[in-house]
């Protein structure tokens, strides 16, 4: 029969030459990623046939066998799954589609380079193969295809692959290692089983291996023809609770998300009543890098009576929650469901509900355990705190700092829980960080009507903004919120608890009660006095300013930028700008202070015009915007230092 060569996609050449040269912290993950293909395999295979039962052939049990060869220093992982045919073999093993390799080994940096743990993470398992082999031979037939339509793929891991046409009777696919010199240790039976029921054990199918007895003669052990299950061969999550150490339930995750780190948290519940489902789902301790990619599918795997359905069904989960992981196994649901069935079915949104509900009560007992220091009770003795609460002892803010930003897009999405996200929500504030709006509201001072807050590009930038002065003259706590999308959130919350949230950079000041007689004749006085100074300013900068008056805000600075309430704020405007959406133009209103020095310079002056775009440059620079014409900004400040 001929043989074809066919050259490796660039990425997949660059890949293999990584996982050949660098990939070496864990090598014993390739096996876990070939059984969890053949898993995969198997799991397609008892789909398909769900509309076509003759695919099943004469084999109807589905399993996956691993084997060894110590003569030949093979290992042969064998499942009698989906198979594949020829050009299958070409385009699944010689190319990767939707640019997963790029994506890898962008992620791969500094001693991430040498961690083989991230190869799942990017759908390029099949070739970690290569960490420990320096051949591989595929040998395959698709389901429903004849014998002779089978195909051997031979690859040494370099440029290229060889492709040709076989006999096989069995159906489904073997991958055989050719060990390197310096791998042979895989050609153990314990070792091997150790690996699968490290990663493996939770796969519904039975993974088998020969037994083995010791040959007193030989002093070794010999492998007999009997075949044995190695793992539990039952979902996890199918087990009561009481059964599952948390050990398994961590190895699950990290099997399911391929993430080395340990989760935060993880809840598993079997739910009863209209719909009945099983749910295992966990919170990440840290952020994938493409959290953010809009392109980016997330979502939980699927089951239908513990036959896998599909992987990120996203409709099972809202948007803002898309960091979750984990399981939905129900009975409820038909086997040959589909991603538009999916947005159709009652089922699953109230299965959307009930994980939304769950996944928020996981965070509020988190948030409740963050912070729980032993305390003395009435009798001086110190409380006792349990393990398994001083073990959350600080997640809650673990979780906020890698997705925090990402549960307050739940206040524009989730209306039926925005008031329990919003008492989710943690700030930096004025007087402290991680602050929430309980928390706030709690310490307000008496005579305060507002939760006050600013929204600004960095804490920096908060923290220094004319806009607060009055606020710390007056020793009013503000919340300082820099995360892109906070004022877009907000517009959701006009208030907390029966007080209303107010931007210090919109609108008027006004501090009711806390702000005493005087200070507002005083106020007024300024205002009428200066008046021939504002009309003047209005003229001047009537390309710019909406309006321009005599603040209340400011101590300090002699100008700031403030817009009218319920307008965007400069800072979202240029944000949507940047982002490539349209934005409304928005023009600002200046307000000066009257009493600094370089506003009462204004009266009279013969450098009126420069010194009113200068005040009005400064205080668009000062909330981290550019003036409109930089290089003008900087001429007019030279003049007047000249």
């Amino acid at each position: 029969m001929s043989k074809h060569t066919h050259a490796f996609q660039a990425e997949v050449a660059q890949l293999l030459h990584l996982v050949t040269h660098s990939l070496y912290s864990n090598p014993d993950i390739f096996v876990r990623e070939l059984v969890s293909n053949a898993s995969d395999a198997c799991d397609k295979l008892r789909f398909e046939a769900l509309n076509n039962a003759a695919l099943l052939e004469d084999a109807p049990n589905l399993e996956v066998r691993v084997a060894f060869d110590k003569d030949a220093k093979t290992l042969t992982i064998t499942d009698n799954g989906i198979g594949l045919s020829e050009q299958e073999a070409i385009d699944n093993l010689g190319t990767i589609a939707k640019s997963g390799t790029r994506s890898f080994m962008e992620k791969l940096s500094g001693d991430q380079k040498k961690d083989a743990q991230l190869i799942g993470q990017f759908g390029v398992g099949f070739y970690s193969g290569f960490i420990v082999a320096e051949k591989i031979t595929v040998e395959s037939r698709r389901a429903g295809l004849k014998a002779e339509e089978g195909v051997r793929w031979v690859s040494g891991g370099t440029g290229d692959f060889e492709v040709e046409a076989i006999t096989r009777a069995q159906r489904g696919t073997s991958i055989t290692l050719h060990l390197r010199e310096d791998k042979t240790e895989y050609l153990n039976r314990w070792k091997l089983k150790q690996i699968i029921g490290r990663y493996s054990d939770h796969i519904s199918l039975p993974i088998l291996m020969q037994k083995e007895e010791w040959d007193a003669e030989k002093s070794e052990y010999q492998l007999l023809e009997d075949w044995e299950a190695v793992n539990s061969a039952s979902a996890l999550w199918s087990r009561a609770k009481k059964d599952i150490t948390p050990e398994q339930y961590t190895e699950f995750y990290k099997n399911l998300s391929f993430d080395n780190e340990d989760p935060l948290t993880w809840s598993h519940n079997r739910v009863e009543g209209g719909t009945e489902y099983t749910q295992l789902l966990y919170i990440p301790a840290k952020a994938p890098a493409d959290l953010w990619n809009r392109e980016r599918k997330a979502g939980i795997k699927l089951y239908v009576k513990r036959v896998f359905i599909m992987d990120e069904a996203e409709s099972l989960m809202p948007a803002y929650m898309r960091f979750v992981k984990g399981v939905i196994d129900t009975a409820d649901l038909p086997l040959n469901v589909s991603r538009e069935l999916l947005q159709e079915s009652r089922d699953v949104k109230a299965i959307r509900d009930g994980n939304t509900r769950r996944v928020l009560s996981m965070l509020e007992d988190l948030a409740k355990k963050n912070s729980l220091p032993a305390s003395e009770g009435a009798d001086g003795v110190t409380d006792v705190v349990s393990d398994e609460d001083n073990a959350m002892v600080g997640k809650y803010d673990a979780f906020y700092a890698e997705f925090g930003a990402v549960l307050k897009e739940g206040l524009g999405e989730d209306f039926a829980h925005r008031e329990r996200i919003a008492k989710l929500l943690r700030f930096a504030s004025t007087q402290g960080e991680r602050v929430s709006l309980a928390d706030y509201k709690a310490r307000m001072k008496e005579g305060q009507d507002a939760i006050y807050y600013i929204t600004a590009d960095s804490l920096a930038a908060a923290k220094n903004s004319p806009q607060l002065e009055v606020f710390k003259k007056k020793g009013i706590e503000v919340l300082l919120m820099t995360d892109r999308v906070d004022e877009w959130a907000l517009s959701f919350v006009p208030e907390f608890d029966g007080t209303p949230l107010q931007s210090v950079a919109k609108g008027a000041v006004d501090l009711g009660k806390l702000q005493d007689e005087g200070e507002k004749k005083a106020a007024e006085q300024a205002a009428e006095t200066f008046k021939p100074v504002l009309d003047k300013l209005k003229d001047s900068l009537k390309d710019k300013a909406k309006d321009v008056r005599v603040t209340t805000r400011l101590v300090d600075s002699p100008a700031c930028l403030v817009v009218e309430d319920g307008e965007y704020s400069t800072q979202l405007a240029r944000m949507l700008k940047q982002a490539g959406q349209q934005a409304p133009e928005i023009k600002p209103i200046l307000e000066v202070n009257a009493e600094h020095a370089l506003v009462k310079k204004l009266d009279g002056s013969a450098h009126f015009d420069d010194l009113a775009h200068i005040l009005f440059d400064q205080a668009l620079l000062a909330e981290g915007g550019l003036p409109e014409d930089p290089a003008a900004y900087v001429k007019r400040v030279n003049a007047l230092l000249a």
